[in-house]
C-alpha cells in the first residue's frame, strides 16, 4: 500500500478514492494462508446457552429415568446380546432397560474427541469441545427449479452435480447425502450409486446410509477400492454412516441397527441419530422433545460401546418441530432453532462429539422466507457450540426439496454465520486507543487508509461470494444483478469443470467393472 493511498483524506477527489479501492480490492483478493481466514472450518462455538445449569442437569436426570423406567423396545436379536451382556436389562414386555450406572460406564468409554476425514486431509474435520463446522445432510427426493418455480425427482446426476458444488464452498465443509437418487429404483443400486456420486465429487468428508444391512458388504468393497486397500480405508475413513438407529418414540430400527454394526465392524464412524418431530413423534414441548433425544442417542452410547469400545460416534441428537396447527414438520422456525441449540447444549454436558439439524428452510424456493429460516437455525447452532451442523444449506420445502443454488447462497450464509461464530477479539490491538490518538490528533480524521484497518481487511471482516453490497446507483450501472441468477452463473461454472475429486482411471475402471456405476465416465 502506498503513502498516498494511506493519507487520503475523506474529501479527496474521486481519482485517489478509486485508487485507494482498486488496492483494497487487490489485497482482498490475495489468497489468505487457512488459518489466516476470517472464517474457517472448526472455529469454537458454545457463547449462547439457551439452557441453565440446572435445566441440563434435569434433562439429563429425566433421559436417565426414561432408560431406566421406560426403555426401548424392538433391538435386533444380536443388538439384546451385545447390550444385555453389558448390562442392559430385558424385561418380559420386550423393552430393552438401561441401568444408571451402564450409561455412566459407557459414556465413560465413549471417544470424545474424534476425526472425520476427508479424502484430502486438509478436509479433516476434528470434533471436540465446541468446534463447529456445517454441511449438508436431507434425503430430499425433489430437486427445486428455479427458473421454472417446480420441483422435480431428484437424480444421480444431481447429487453428483451438489457433491461437486459443495468441493468449492469455502464454507460448507462436510457432504452428507441431500439427496435420494430417486432414477435408480433398486435399491442396492442407489445406495452403492450414492457413494459413488458423492466421493467422485469431493474429497470432503461424505455421509451416507444404507437400506439393508446385506449392502454393507459390497459398499466397503468400494471404498477400499476408493481408498487403495482396506488398511488405507481404516487409517482415514473418509465416509461415515448416517444411521436412524431408533424410531422414536423409545423404539430401535431393528433393520438399521443390524447397519449400524456392520458398519462398526468395517471401520466406519457412525451418527446416532434420532429424529423424532415434537407433538407427534417426540413430546411437544421443547425441554420433553430434548430429553427424548437425549434418552434414545444415550441409548445409542450403550448399544456402540458395548460392542466397540470407544468407536468414533456422533451424538446425533435431531429432533424436529411440527407446526401444531397442521402437523406438518417446520424445520425453519425458532422453535427448531431453540431446540438444535438446546441439544448442543446436552452434547457438551456430556462432552460427546455432536450433530443437530440447522438451516432448514419450509420455503419452497430461495427467497426471502428462506433467508430469514436458514441464518436464525445456523447462526444458534453455531453459538451453542455445534459440531457438526447438519442440514445447513441447500434443503427447502420442510427437506422435500434441494436446491443447487440455495447451496450456493448457503456458503455466503454460513460464511456470515462463522462470523459470529468467531465473536468478537478484545486486546490492546483491537481496542485501538493509539489508532485512535493518530487519527484524532494532528491525523486525517478517519480511519480509511490506517495501518490497522489494511492489516484487517481480510482476517477480520468476511465478504460475500455471490450477495452484493452495491449502492442503489452502482446497482444499477451493473445491470441490476439478480441474486439467484448470479447464484446460477456460479453453479453453472462450477459445473461446467470436471470434479477434481474423480478417481484416476484405472480406479474408475476397476469399480465399474464390479459395480453399476450410473454416471457417465
Amino acid at each position: 500500500m502506498t503513502d498516498s493511498t494511506a493519507s487520503v483524506s475523506v474529501s479527496s477527489p474521486r481519482p485517489t478514492r478509486s485508487g485507494g479501492r482498486a488496492a483494497r480490492t487487490a489485497a482482498r483478493a490475495a489468497p489468505l494462508a487457512a488459518d489466516m481466514r476470517p472464517v474457517r472450518a472448526g472455529l469454537s462455538g458454545g457463547t449462547y446457552n439457551p439452557l441453565t445449569d440446572a435445566e441440563v442437569a434435569r434433562i439429563h436426570e429425566t433421559a436417565l429415568r426414561a432408560l431406566e423406567e421406560i426403555g426401548l423396545l424392538d433391538a435386533p436379536p444380536s443388538g439384546i446380546e451385545i447390550m444385555t451382556r453389558a448390562g442392559a436389562i430385558l424385561g418380559s414386555d420386550g423393552r430393552l432397560r438401561f441401568p444408571r450406572a451402564l450409561v455412566e460406564d459407557m459414556l465413560a468409554k465413549a471417544s470424545r474427541g474424534i476425526t472425520l476425514y476427508g479424502r484430502d486431509p486438509s478436509n479433516d474435520l476434528i470434533l471436540s469441545g465446541t468446534r463447529v463446522h456445517y454441511g449438508t445432510a436431507g434425503a430430499a427426493v425433489h430437486v427445486v427449479d428455479v427458473d421454472g418455480r417446480r420441483y422435480r425427482e431428484s437424480t444421480v446426476q444431481d447429487l453428483h452435480d451438489a457433491a461437486r458444488i459443495v468441493d468449492n464452498c469455502d464454507n460448507i465443509h462436510f457432504l452428507q447425502r441431500p439427496m435420494v437418487c430417486r432414477d435408480i429404483p433398486d435399491n442396492k443400486e442407489m445406495d452403492l450409486n450414492t457413494i459413488y456420486a458423492c466421493c467422485a465429487g469431493t474429497k470432503k468428508h461424505v455421509g451416507t446410509s444404507f437400506t439393508e444391512p446385506a449392502f454393507v458388504p459390497d459398499a466397503f468393497d468400494m471404498l477400499h477400492m476408493i481408498a487403495g486397500s482396506e488398511e488405507a480405508w481404516r487409517a482415514r475413513p473418509f465416509v461415515s454412516n448416517s444411521n436412524c438407529f431408533v424410531v422414536p418414540p423409545m423404539k430401535f430400527a431393528t433393520e438399521a441397527c443390524l447397519v449400524m454394526e456392520a458398519c462398526i465392524r468395517g471401520g466406519m464412524p457412525v451418527l446416532l441419530l434420532s429424529a423424532g418431530q415434537a407433538g407427534a413423534t417426540a413430546p411437544a414441548p421443547i425441554a420433553g422433545a430434548i430429553v427424548q433425544a437425549v434418552a434414545e442417542c444415550l441409548a445409542g452410547v450403550v448399544y456402540v460401546n458395548a460392542m466397540a469400545p470407544g468407536h468414533p460416534a456422533i451424538f446425533g441428537t435431531w429432533p424436529f418441530v411440527s407446526d401444531l396447527r397442521t402437523g406438518a414438520m417446520s424445520g425453519g422456525s425458532g422453535e427448531q432453532a431453540l431446540l438444535t441449540a438446546g441439544c448442543a447444549q446436552m452434547h457438551r454436558f456430556y462432552g460427546l462429539p455432536g450433530g443437530a439439524a440447522a438451516g432448514i428452510a419450509d420455503a419452497k424456493l430461495p427467497d426471502m422466507q428462506a433467508g430469514w429460516e436458514q441464518m436464525c437455525s445456523n447462526v444458534m447452532a453455531g453459538l451453542s457450540g455445534l459440531n457438526m451442523v447438519y442440514e445447513a444449506a441447500g434443503m427447502h420445502a420442510s427437506l422435500l426439496g434441494f436446491c443447487m443454488e440455495s447451496l450456493i447462497l448457503g456458503d455466503d450464509l454460513i460464511g456470515q454465520a462463522l462470523r459470529c461464530v468467531r465473536g468478537i477479539e478484545v486486546n490492546d490491538d483491537t481496542l485501538g486507543l493509539e489508532t485512535m490518538r493518530k487519527t484524532c490528533i494532528g491525523g486525517p480524521g478517519h480511519y480509511l487508509g490506517s495501518d490497522q484497518t489494511l492489516a484487517l481487511m481480510q482476517t477480520e471482516y468476511v465478504y460475500p461470494a455471490t450477495a452484493n453490497r452495491f449502492s442503489p446507483k452502482e446497482w444499477d450501472e451493473k445491470g441490476r444483478p439478480d441474486l439467484i441468477a448470479t447464484a446460477t452463473k456460479r453453479k453453472d461454472k462450477i459445473l461446467s469443470e470436471r470434479a477434481t475429486a474423480r478417481f484416476d482411471p484405472a480406479t474408475d475402471a476397476a469399480i465399474r467393472k464390479r459395480f453399476n456405476i450410473h454416471l457417465p465416465a
